[in-house]
């Protein structure tokens, strides 16, 4: 899958890979109105990521159906929809407005952006109400649930039992780390919001660490995301427990990385004689 937040709706890549091979497209987080994100500059670059804090830019609800599910539809991928709230009840009506839409999969709650300044993060730090607004949605939502978690929490696995408690039908890990940058000759903070969301090869072993740790945690599906940048990386998450894997900001690097990365699996897949990747889900586990 690619990641949301970093794949636009799909079109974006359209000539640079073919796209109804991914194993689904999880686009930019929809909120229910328009949000015009945070003001420049909003990304820098790191020694082995990338720091962004965009907030959340993206058409709302209304134009997402109108204006970017019918090219999805037509690619006839599999279509997950990351969306997120300042309250509960925004995150309800999102929902009950993407119900009746064909060509989805899935909703992705996005409960862990660092980016903004209320809702986001703060769903994605409090396990009562990680487990509350996914039992919200989960009661009015026709699709299956993933929720995203953040890494920026004490305990990880508490949350994703949490939210698997509240109806979660999966989890996905890590969310950005929080980070920032100063410009040493203005002596300034880089990113106009002052703090970001660290992503990139920087946080691919904290983010190994903790699909390790919640696949041991939960019984529901783990899909892991972080710093996925080669097949090797993505194996490496099956075998500490990951179910399925995102690639994120190795879109930016090279627009084929998904689709390199699912070949890359495949043939590896052969190259050992394995006849399904279920077998290596968790296969690094000690007993396995």
């Amino acid at each position: 899958m690619t990641a949301s937040g970093t794949f636009g709706y799909g079109e974006e890549f359209e000539e640079y890979l073919p796209l109804e091979k991914l194993g689904a497209i999880v686009v930019k987080g929809i909120s229910f109105n328009p949000r015009s994100g945070n003001p420049p500059p909003r990304i820098v670059e790191t020694a082995c990521g990338m720091l962004n804090a965009i907030g959340l830019e993206n058409v709302g609800v209304e134009r997402f159906i109108k204006e970017k599910m019918p090219y999805l539809q037509k690619v006839g991928n599999k279509t997950i929809v990351n969306i997120l709230g300042d309250s509960i009840e925004e995150y309800c009506a999102i929902v009950e407005r993407l119900n009746d839409v064909s060509g989805i999969c899935a909703i992705e709650l996005n409960i862990s952006c660092p980016n903004v300044k209320k809702g986001g993060v703060a769903f994605g730090t409090k396990a009562s109400m990680a487990a509350e607004v996914t039992r919200s949605v989960k009661n009015v939502c026709n699709f299956p649930i993933i929720v995203k978690l953040s890494p920026n929490v004490t305990d990880i696995c508490e949350m994703a039992c949490a939210v698997q408690e509240a109806g979660a039908d999966a989890v996905s890990l890590i969310n950005t780390l929080i980070g920032m940058a100063i410009d040493i000759e203005k002596k300034r903070p880089v990113l106009a919001n002052t703090i970001g969301g660290l992503s990139g090869p920087a946080i691919k072993p904290v983010a190994l660490r903790m699909v390790w740790q919640v696949s041991q945690a939960v019984t529901i599906p783990v899909i892991g995301i972080g710093g996925i940048s080669t097949w090797q990386d993505a194996i490496e998450f099956i075998l500490a427990g990951a179910t399925a894997i995102q690639v994120g900001t190795a879109n930016f690097v090279n627009p084929n990385a998904a689709e390199k990365i699912r070949v890359g699996i495949n043939q590896y897949l052969q190259d050992n004689g394995i006849e399904s990747i279920a077998d290596l889900i968790g296969a690094a586990h000690p007993g396995r």
